[in-house]
C-alpha cells in the first residue's frame, strides 16, 4: 500500500446557489487499497461528497486531492477513477459490448484494443458470454454488472460507487456485494461506496463513515476489523450483529440530535 493516500478531503463543503448547505466542512482520508463506505439516510450529503471526489461537483470551499493532486489533475499523475451510478444508465439500443466500450470510444482508443479491454472487463464481472445482448435482455443484476464492467474498462485505481445495488432484490444484492469484494481484492482497487444499508456497509467495508443530514456531515467512523474474504456465514454471525448494532446506534443518535435541533 502506498504511503500517499488515494483520497484526501480537506475541509470541503458544499452550499448550493439557493443557499442550501448540503455539506458542512468534511475531512476524510482514504488510503490506497482501502474499501470505505459512506453510510447515512437520504439527504445526508453522501452522494454529494462522492460526486465532489469524482470532480462531478465543485466544492464551495476546501480542497479535494487524489494522490496528492487536485481532482482535475489526477490523470496527469497516471491515476484513473471511475464512477458507478445508482442506475445502470445503459444505452438501451446498444449491445453490451458497445455499452462497456463507451468510455474507451470517447477517449479515442483504437477499436481492437478497446474490444480486448471490454472482453477482459466482462470476464471480471462474469458476463463474457453476453457481449452481444441488449440491456432489455438482461436482469437488473446483470445490467449492474455491465455498468461495473464499464467502470472497470478504463482500468481505474479508484472506484466510486453511488448506491449501485439499492434497487435490486436482497439475494441479487448480496451476491453482487460478494462479487464486488472479489473484484476489489483481485484488481487492488481503492473503493468509496455509498449506501443507506447498514448490513451492506458491515459486509463490504474496512471502515464505515457515518453521516447525518440537515446539513450533511460526518458524525462517526466505525472500523470493521473482520478479515477477508467475507462469507455468507459472516452475515449471521455475532460479530456482524455487533457491528450492525454499533452503526444503528450511531445513526439513531445522529437522528435524535437532528430532531432536537428541529424542535429548538
Amino acid at each position: 500500500m502506498s504511503a500517499i493516500p488515494a483520497v484526501e478531503v480537506l475541509s470541503a463543503e458544499k452550499t448550493y446557489p439557493n443557499g442550501t448547505q448540503a455539506l458542512l466542512p468534511v475531512n476524510l482520508t482514504v488510503g490506497e487499497g482501502e474499501f470505505v463506505t459512506l453510510l447515512g439516510p437520504s439527504g445526508c450529503g453522501k452522494s454529494t461528497l462522492l460526486k465532489m471526489v469524482a470532480g462531478l461537483l465543485d466544492a464551495s470551499d476546501g480542497r479535494l486531492h487524489l494522490w496528492r493532486k487536485p481532482v482535475a489533475e489526477v490523470e496527469s499523475g497516471g491515476h484513473r477513477l471511475s464512477f458507478v451510478f445508482q442506475e445502470a444508465t445503459l444505452m438501451p439500443w446498444a449491445r453490451v459490448m458497445a455499452n462497456v466500450r463507451l468510455p474507451l470510444d470517447l477517449a479515442g482508443v483504437a477499436r481492437a484494443e478497446a474490444e480486448a479491454r471490454v472482453r477482459r472487463a466482462l470476464l471480471l464481472v462474469g458476463l463474457e458470454k453476453f457481449e452481444t445482448h441488449l440491456p432489455r435482455e438482461l436482469s437488473g443484476g446483470m445490467q449492474m454488472r455491465v455498468s461495473i464492467a464499464r467502470g472497470l474498462v478504463t482500468e481505474p485505481q479508484l472506484l466510486l460507487m453511488d448506491e449501485p445495488f439499492g434497487a435490486l432484490d436482497e439475494i441479487t444484492r448480496n451476491r453482487l456485494d460478494a462479487d464486488l469484494l472479489a473484484l476489489w481484492a483481485a484488481q487492488h482497487l481503492t473503493v468509496m461506496f455509498v449506501t443507506h444499508s447498514i448490513h451492506e456497509a458491515v459486509f463490504l467495508s474496512q471502515r464505515v463513515i457515518v453521516m447525518a443530514a440537515r446539513p450533511g456531515r460526518i458524525v462517526d467512523e466505525v472500523v470493521i476489523d473482520e478479515p477477508y474474504p467475507r462469507t455468507p456465514d459472516f452475515r449471521v454471525s455475532t460479530r456482524f450483529s455487533q457491528f450492525a448494532k454499533r452503526l444503528q446506534d450511531s445513526l439513531l443518535k445522529a437522528s435524535g440530535a437532528n430532531d432536537d435541533e428541529a424542535l429548538a
